[in-house]
């Protein structure tokens, strides 16, 4: 009898995907490293991981929810996969009212991350959509839709057009991802910018999937941090936001994607396919991310959010004097930086693995446009910055 494997059929499209996803790639290289150099003290400025605590306030509410589950008159099982309503209405108040925008309960999903809301997003739309990124990019837009078998067309974005390209002339487009404050990159594209990109897409009949992923990082009031500032925007973008990064989440999983009724089929579309293969986040981190909400949460993770720029600061300046070409590292906590001499992005990450034990994220691994680039996170130790600072300046 024929095994299974044999007679299955499998999903070909899989085939197109690299060999292995960016930082399971980088982490199989330093634990090599750190294997056959084990007296070495490896910095790790490469992916993008929260490593401060959580704050006094959402640990308070956690622990909290957990002892409401210990009772069983406030016990909760299943929760409502949307969300519950104390953390959509916190979200509808702190992050669109007091930006001008209005949103209705219905138009905004809690998911366990933005990485998954961005790689699920694409489903709802048709097997043969065009689909568009900007270049460099997030891997999970491209990946995501090449398991879908899409076909995917790359936008430049280099230091002439600040990475923060104008849409492209004509149509054929369906889908095109943004990412602002992006990543890799550290740029925040502006209110201009994001007008040009919502005409655009009113001309063409495109959505476009707004990831706002490190909006919490942007300090210049002028500067949008929703794509829904913007008139227009609620007939043509999906936003995405998460907690990870805005309140040190990256452990705890929660973030949430809106989904305007403006858009059409899409809204109810989307609560479809959430309702059927998403059973809610659990309500002990919903309890959580409701306390990034009230007045100490946010003095709190400001704070944090603080520290972090802080680092990358220091990053940035240190950098520039030992005379690297410096982007972002100013709304964003990643900072963007050319190779000496252009050189290969992953013979740059493995000279200063091997010279400075440092890791950062080869800019190869986020498209085509990336290669001669480097991106570094601030996340980390204020110690570990400075060093890693002192480091490569000795290099």
């Amino acid at each position: 009898m024929l095994s299974c494997a044999a007679v299955t059929r499998i999903n070909e499209n899989y085939q197109k995907l690299k060999a292995g996803y960016l930082f399971p790639e980088i982490g199989r290289r330093v634990r090599e490293y750190a294997k056959a150099n084990p007296d070495a003290k490896v910095i790790r400025l490469g992916i993008g991981d929260v490593t401060e605590p959580l704050v006094p306030s959402i640990v308070r509410a956690m622990h909290e929810a957990v002892d409401e589950m210990a009772r069983r008159d406030s016990f909760k099982g299943y929760g409502p996969e949307q969300g519950y309503d104390f953390l959509i209405d916190a979200i509808r108040e702190h992050d669109y009212a007091s930006r001008g925008v209005s949103l209705d309960r219905d138009e905004i999903f809690v998911s366990d991350g933005s990485k998954c809301d961005v790689g699920n997003v694409q489903e709802i739309f048709a097997n043969d959509a065009k689909i568009l990124v900007t270049d460099p990019v997030y891997p999970v837009y491209v990946d995501s839709n090449l398991m879908a078998g899409r076909e995917i067309a790359y936008l430049e974005a280099t230091a002439a057009n600040g990475f923060v390209p104008a849409p492209p002339s004509g149509g054929g487009i369906d889908v095109a991802y943004l990412c602002s404050p992006n990543n890799p990159t550290g740029a925040v594209a502006t209110k201009a910018q994001l007008a040009q990109w919502i005409a655009w897409a009113r001309a063409t009949g495109a959505v476009i999937i707004f990831d706002a992923a490190y909006e919490a990082y942007i300090r210049d009031p002028d500067l949008p941090r929703s794509i829904y500032e913007i008139d227009g925007a609620r007939e043509v973008a999906i936003e995405v936001r998460s907690f990870s990064k805005r309140a040190g989440f990256t452990g705890v999983r929660c973030a949430f994607m809106v989904v305007p009724k403006a858009l059409g089929p899409l809204n109810a579309m989307w609560s479809r396919r959430h309702t059927t293969k998403f059973n809610g986040a659990s309500y002990i981190v919903q309890r959580g991310a409701a306390a990034v909400y009230s007045p100490d949460g946010l003095v709190e993770t400001r704070a944090q959010i603080d520290f972090y720029l802080e680092n990358a600061r220091i990053l940035r300046e240190g950098l520039a004097k030992s005379g690297f070409t410096i982007f972002g590292g100013v709304h964003a906590p990643y900072l963007w930086l050319e190779t000496p001499g252009r050189q290969p992005s992953w013979d740059f990450f493995d000279q200063l693995l091997s010279k400075a034990h440092l890791v950062g994220t080869p800019g190869a691994g986020f498209g085509p446009s990336g290669e001669g680039y480097f991106r570094l996170s601030a996340y980390n130790s204020r110690a570990n910055v400075e060093e890693a600072v002192a480091r490569i300046a000795k290099l």
